[in-house]
């Protein structure tokens, strides 16, 4: 069998030079990705000192971070395959393609991501707070991406969802230092009005935890069906609010048991008209 000779040098030069120009890519590729993790590295400190600085939450700052990351590394890939001669368009379409459907199959759940990121980031409520939110009331135990569990008084736990969470009504309860407790004391008719009034505020005055920083408002609300109801509106701090507000209507109670002062509770006068057969 004949060889020849000057195909198998043609074939030699050629597979020489393509392994030079091989290489010559490898080796630029090889310093522009250790390049690209470098910066990619500083640009991660430089975003991490803007996160501290802003304070922000501990769970969001850490998520930002591994996302950010995510994607520098994913473009520094991207540009590295491109230098050694990958196609990376067909890539990219088939990553889209990916995301798209991901995204349709878990709206839900990206709905409740892009619910915890803004709580995260505005704070209408934070670790400690009591809310009214959804339907329950209770402390915020803990902020999640895709939840915010809460503690209810009763001690149950209720995990709400941060989607409806963040697009929904949200009452922070205990956000201010100082809460007014709103009474309402019905008396009798025929009860002295300035006397009650009298008494309601001796009580209030005689309480050390009613703040004398703010005015304490009474007045004389409303005639209803079986009372003259009258509005107590004194102010205490935000931790004394249920303390104050039970023991408080236990005083008034006693007390105007003590100066006669009535209570009344609904009731209907009923005529008899007797006719002659």
């Amino acid at each position: 069998m004949d060889i020849n000779v000057e195909k198998v040098e043609h074939y030699l030069q050629m597979v020489g030079e393509m392994s030079l120009q091989f290489g010559i890519k490898f080796i630029l590729a090889v310093v522009v990705y250790l390049v690209g993790k470098w910066l990619i590295g500083k640009t991660l400190n430089i975003a991490e000192l803007a996160l501290n600085k802003k304070q922000v939450e501990a769970t969001l700052h850490q998520f930002l971070l591994s996302i950010f990351s995510t994607i520098l590394k994913a473009i520094q890939i991207i540009i590295f395959a491109s230098m050694i001669g990958i196609e990376t368009t067909s890539l990219i379409a088939m990553l889209g393609a990916a995301g798209l459907a991901i995204g349709l199959a878990l709206q839900g759940s990206l709905a409740n991501f892009a619910g915890g990121v803004l709580i995260l980031l505005f704070k209408p409520f934070k670790k400690g707070d009591v809310i009214e939110a959804q339907g329950y009331i209770g402390g915020v135990e803990e902020i999640q991406i895709f939840n915010t569990i809460l503690k209810t008084p009763d001690n149950q736990r209720v995990i709400i969802p941060n989607g409806p969470l963040s697009n929904g009504c949200i009452k922070n309860i205990n956000i201010e230092g100082t809460r007014r407790v709103d009474f309402v004391f019905g008396i009798g008719y025929n009860d002295d009005i300035v006397k009650a009034k009298a008494v309601l505020m001796s009580l209030v005055e005689a309480d050390e935890r009613t703040l004398t920083t703010q005015a304490t408002d009474i007045w004389v609300g409303e005639h209803g069906d079986s009372s003259v109801n009258l509005y107590l509106r004194p102010w205490v701090n935000a931790d004394d609010y249920w303390p104050y507000y039970f023991g408080m209507m236990e005083k008034v109670k006693l007390a105007f048991d003590k100066e006669g002062i009535s209570i009344p509770y609904p009731q209907r006068d009923v005529h008899i008209h007797q006719t002659a057969n």
